[in-house]
């Protein structure tokens, strides 16, 4: 499509992830039932008898990169939890784990494992190699239900079904609402061709919302501290800022995109802030969550009054209360699962929707293609306003994908984000409400 470009995923994960030349070709993938350990059972999936229906979540655990062991932990809590109920239309719920070990030769194990198993879904996942576990899922007809939206695939590929807008949504819905309370704003992201695409995002926030493009200080992704950034970036911030003299100037904002760099970052950027005490920080979420701010102290630390945009309501949002009766209930006292965590969060909302539907399919065939259809055939689901109403379609009727298809994400279906701000050391709702994203991506992708 001549003059426009497609807008890769450009997550950045709060740890280094490793790749390529540093995979492990033996790494094994640690796979563990509910019911039966890592052994086939047969006849889990096909008819509509009383067989278990077996499904698998997977995520990194016990690495050296990022780490989601909530993830497939509160898979297990649901599973006993709804199996305590009856099951889902009367049948049990068998849930799979499996580690990918951030790497994409055990994303592929987890994935074919998924195939051997017989699997109806991969429901609530996390893996940074989409390009290794889509093609023996795709393969399959597995449908990848609500994985975290760290790769580019989860929005393309037609087996996929995303329950948030991964980092895009993020940066692109910062931009926005930045626009409307910074002065200048500065971006602080890797010289690298991934960070080359998220001044794209951020500015399409910023423009939409009739703000100026941020500054753009580039920064190498393996540092060890940054402080010349850090003073580059305070000094770009506060010219015309509030305290400047300039009349009606906003305090300057600086935005960290380091990924597991930016709590580096911060570390170096609190030194320098003593001299621009009027500076806010804002970032997205995947950067820093409420386990990053009390690690760096809290109401004290370098991360208060920051902005930060996510895809759901805070923790402490009564919406999230069916969640944590269900933690509350099989995982107490299980400290891998954190209700504030945004992988247990979407775990949570990923199951929701499989649960959906599977239920309209009465006491019909449970199969991938049955809950492939389910969810192709316009099935609209309601999260609770966790998330706005999800609808994936095949057919004619219309579907915030339509919109999104020719920026290249055609199975994003929620592109909508929450602002919070961190105050007396918690993340907590800045304004109520989502901010929808949908058109400000669609301003991204114009050169």
């Amino acid at each position: 499509m001549t003059g426009r470009r497609r807008i890769r995923s450009t997550f950045l994960p709060q740890h280094r992830p490793v790749r390529a030349a540093a995979l492990a070709a033996g790494a094994l993938t640690a796979c563990a039932s509910l019911v039966t350990g890592c052994g086939v059972v047969p006849g889990t999936t096909g008819g509509s008898g009383g067989d278990p229906i077996k499904v698998m979540t997977w995520a990194p655990s016990d690495t050296n990169a990022t780490n989601k062991p909530g993830m497939p932990a509160f898979a297990r809590a649901y599973a006993r939890w709804v199996n305590s109920r009856g099951g889902i239309n009367g049948r049990k719920l068998t849930v799979l784990t499996c580690n990918d070990h951030n790497d994409g030769v055990s994303a592929a194990q987890c994935a074919r494992r998924a195939v051997k198993e017989n699997v109806v879904a991969v429901v609530g996942s996390y893996s940074q190699y989409g390009d290794s576990f889509f093609p023996p899922l795709e393969g399959a007809g597995i449908p990848y239900i609500g994985g975290y939206g760290v790769t580019n695939d989860e929005f393309t590929s037609p087996l996929s079904y995303p329950v948030n807008g991964g980092q895009p949504t993020l940066l692109a819905g910062l931009g926005k609402e930045l626009a409307a309370v910074c002065g200048n704003v500065t971006l602080v992201r890797p010289d690298t061709i991934v960070g080359d695409e998220l001044p794209v995002l951020l500015d399409s926030g910023l423009t939409t919302g009739g703000h100026r493009a941020a500054s753009d200080v580039r920064a190498a992704d393996d540092a060890t501290e940054y402080s010349a950034q850090s003073t580059k970036a305070l000094v770009s911030s506060t010219s015309g800022a509030a305290g400047s003299g300039v009349k009606g100037a906003k305090e300057g904002c600086v935005v960290p995109a380091l990924g597991d760099r930016t709590s580096t970052f911060m570390d170096s950027f609190r030194r320098a802030r003593e001299d621009y005490p009027e500076v806010r920080t804002a970032m997205a979420m995947g950067s820093v969550d409420q386990t990053v701010i009390d690690a760096s102290g809290g109401a004290s630390g370098p991360y208060e009054g920051s902005y930060i945009t996510g895809w759901y309501p805070v923790e402490s949002d009564a919406r999230w209360d069916a969640m944590k009766k269900v933690i509350n209930a099989e995982a107490f006292g299980d400290n891998r699962i954190d209700s504030a965590d945004a992988g247990v969060q979407t775990t949570w909302i990923a199951y929701q929707v499989f649960e959906k539907a599977v239920e309209s399919l009465g006491g019909g065939e449970v199969s991938a293609d049955s809950v492939r259809g389910a969810l192709n055939d316009g099935l609209k689901i309601s999260t609770g306003g966790l998330t706005p109403t999800l609808r994936w379609t095949t057919r004619d009727t219309w579907s915030t994908a339509d919109d999104l298809a020719t920026v290249g994400f055609p199975r994003m279906v929620n592109a909508h984000v929450t602002l919070q701000v961190v105050r007396g050391g918690q993340l907590v709702a800045a304004r109520e409400g989502f901010t929808d994203a949908t058109r400000t991506l669609q301003n991204a992708d114009v050169d």
